[in-house]
């Protein structure tokens, strides 16, 4: 068996561990703790096996099921959730009255709104001058129908209008479904003109209907951002989940700058996630690597090795939905560098690669200003390069 390492990440029971740990298993199936360094200064909330969602604590890894039943790595960046109250989220124009019932996170603080006018909404006011023109917030929430609204039409039971100082960039969407019986949903809009006072509004009055009370929402979150990251709780004030950081992985002993095989299944938190969040097999000074992550256009991949600080192959596709989970193989050696992707081979064999030096480590990471940031299963390192039918059996689904 020419694989060296299979590098799996565990939480609890899932890795045969009781603690909170990385682990790898080699090739006979034995866990053991593996050299990765892996920090986030905050506490984080993640999908558990159960389909709950609960908080990890700070400096924890997390092992995400919201999107696949054995569980992924999950790195996110940096994000703030500007409600005040998330379980409850904050009324421009309060129902009625309230109900709880219990939500995605298996407490009793889920809210089922009785309107009694259909201007009844969920409202969130942004200063004059606090985000630039142009400025992107990402808006989601969860939501379980209790009975059949009034107006089913709606994505997500909440009419996203009469934004002022906003623009819808993006229509709402659906972007989870079955935590605890609620699905989750997005809706990005754009600041206008950021010298002046913006406002955003959900209303609910009119979908559930006056004296109704048939839908329940939990988990409301505005962020900066294209996009909807993990929940982030708060109650009473702004809540901050800090950037997820994984590196260092391995070692000279295990890893072969001659010739080999990075391999992982890996899924990007959105298709525009931003330039250079990449997966490194490198020597930590970025100038020699086997490389593949995310760019700046939307849907694009990009697979690279480097030598001395010199690209010798890049190969560059938008030809798979790198929102859902793709298996991604490069292999490499002299004159010899080829991509295989979901079976397939990206692109044609580089016969011009030369050869990484002093390839000492695994990294989520492409230098500090650039994290890798998505989902992260099934992380494979061979010591040897694999043949075509290998590499498409490798990464075949």
């Amino acid at each position: 068996n020419n694989m060296l390492e299979t590098l799996k990440f565990g939480k609890g029971n899932w890795a045969n561990k009781t603690d909170s740990t990385l682990a790898y298993s080699d090739q006979y199936g034995n866990f053991q703790a593996i050299p990765f360094d892996f920090t986030r200064a905050s506490s984080a909330t993640v999908v558990n096996k159960a389909g709950l969602i609960e908080t990890v604590g700070s400096g924890e890894p997390r092992i995400d099921f919201s999107s696949d039943t054995k569980g992924a790595l999950k790195l996110e960046p940096q994000r703030n959730n500007l409600v005040l109250t998330s379980a409850s989220g904050t009324y421009g124009s309060s129902p009625a009255s309230e109900t709880n019932t219990i939500s995605p996170d298996g407490t009793l603080n889920a809210v089922i709104p009785t309107p009694d006018t259909t201007s009844n909404r969920y409202q969130y006011d942004v200063s004059s001058g606090t985000y630039a023109t142009n400025t992107k917030l990402a808006y989601s929430w969860y939501r379980k129908r209790i009975s059949t609204p009034v107006i089913t039409s709606f994505v997500g039971d909440l009419d996203i209008k009469t934004l002022v100082n906003l623009t819808i960039s993006e229509v709402t969407t659906q972007i989870e479904s079955g935590i605890n019986g609620f699905d989750r949903f997005q809706v990005v809009v754009q600041i206008t003109d950021g010298s002046l006072f913006s406002t955003f509004r959900a209303y609910f009055g009119a979908i559930v209907g006056v004296g109704n009370s048939s839908v329940a929402y939990f988990g409301h979150q505005l962020e900066v951002g294209s996009y909807a990251t993990s929940y982030i709780p708060t109650q009473g004030s702004i809540g901050t989940r800090v950037q997820d950081v994984c590196n260092n992985g391995g070692n000279e002993q295990v890893i072969n700058s001659t010739e080999g095989v990075l391999y992982a299944e890996v899924k990007a938190l959105n298709a525009d996630v931003g330039i250079n969040r990449k997966i490194v097999l490198g020597d930590g000074s970025y100038n020699n690597g086997v490389e593949f992550g995310y760019q700046n256009t939307t849907n694009k991949m990009q697979f690279i090795i480097r030598s001395g600080g010199v690209i010798s192959m890049n190969i560059e596709t938008t030809i798979f939905d790198v929102t859902e989970f793709n298996k991604i193989a490069i292999s490499y050696k002299s004159n010899e560098g080829k991509v295989f992707v979901n079976g397939s081979q990206i692109g044609i064999t580089d016969t011009s690669v030369v050869t990484p030096i002093g390839l000492s480590k695994l990294d989520f990471k492409f230098s500090t200003a650039f994290n890798f940031e998505g989902n992260v299963k099934n992380v494979k390192i061979y010591n040897t390069r694999l043949s075509n039918a290998e590499l498409k059996a490798l990464t075949s689904n």
